[in-house]
């Protein structure tokens, strides 16, 4: 027996929300906002407590600063008994200064700050790859390292590429050595299904998930054929913060799929992880658990 359903391996760090009127700033010396809060967030951040939060028995590892920052992601573990373990990393820890306007839409202004030779060792991460069912690997340069082992150790990868343009090359490491692949159509327009198909014929991918808001998602299967839409939960909960919904829906997704379930039910259960997190305010804040999934699942109301 594994001892870890999944690994979640980098993607800790702190967002700092901005809620103002407009993504578009005036041109001004200062612009009155509610009051700013940090959050502990990032994107393995969501995906690690969001698996953990419906029953996963999930491990994370990454590198944090000895900050006031650092220590503010180490309480929240503890308090959420999220099993984590981390490397000091003398750069400190990754930020975030993240826009949210009305809508719940928002722009990321990102300091990743760590140095790009940055390499984690492998007896670290070793004891932890290999027991694993599944590994989430963030898209950190130092992450992509990894990928050579977990095929060694036989562990499946998933990864999310956020608004890849499907040019870049720092994600395209990812995107073609992933099992499951994970993306935002936000930079990809009417590019989207050959991108999703040139993921799958270039790389070892098994399923390629195009996340596309208020749009729903779409998926491409290899071996399936066609790219296939599925809509929005269809849920009435409101829409007050889009920070950490693609985390959640990764995480809902990760779950049926790790549980047996058809792609059906996956890319319904995601969609609704990924609803939820648009009803709360800021990061990672409030995760869906199993009963919230099952009922809202079945009735497709409001909580």
């Amino acid at each position: 027996m594994s001892s870890y359903d999944i690994l979640v391996v980098g993607g800790a760090g702190i967002d700092t929300i901005v809620r103002v009127p407009s993504l578009q700033l005036p041109v001004a010396d200062s612009v009155h906002v509610p009051p700013i809060r940090d959050y502990v967030a990032h994107t393995g951040n969501g995906v690690a407590l969001g698996c953990h939060a419906l029953g996963l028995r999930c491990k994370f590892i990454d590198f944090i600063g000895d900050d006031a920052q650092g220590a503010a992601i180490l309480q929240r573990y503890k308090e959420a008994r999220l099993d984590f373990s981390h490397i000091v990393e003398p750069s400190g820890t990754r930020r975030s200064v993240n826009l949210v306007d009305p809508q719940g839409r928002r722009l990321s202004l990102y300091d990743g700050r760590h140095p790009q030779d940055l390499r984690m060792p492998a007896a670290f991460y070793l004891p932890y790859l290999g027991p694993a069912r599944h590994a989430h690997f963030s898209i950190m340069g130092w992450v992509a390292v990894l990928f050579d082992d977990a095929q060694l150790c036989g562990t499946t990868v998933s990864t999310d590429l956020h608004d890849w343009d499907g040019v870049n090359p720092h994600h395209q490491v990812f995107a073609l050595r992933a099992d499951l692949v994970f993306l935002s159509t936000a930079a990809l327009g009417e590019r989207r299904d050959d991108v999703m198909r040139a993921i799958m014929a270039e790389g070892r991918a098994q399923l390629v998930v195009a996340m596309a808001g208020a749009e729903g998602a779409y998926l491409l299967e290899r071996g399936g054929g066609a790219v296939r839409h599925y809509p929005t939960a269809g849920l009435t909960l409101p829409v007050v913060d889009t920070n950490g919904a693609g985390d959640s829906f990764v995480a809902a997704f990760l779950h049926a799929w790790l549980d047996g379930a058809g792609l059906d039910t996956a890319m319904r259960r995601g969609a609704i992880g990924g609803a939820f997190a648009c009803a709360q305010h800021g990061t990672h804040e409030r995760f869906i658990g199993l009963a919230e999934l099952h009922d809202l699942d079945q009735d497709g109301t409001s909580l």
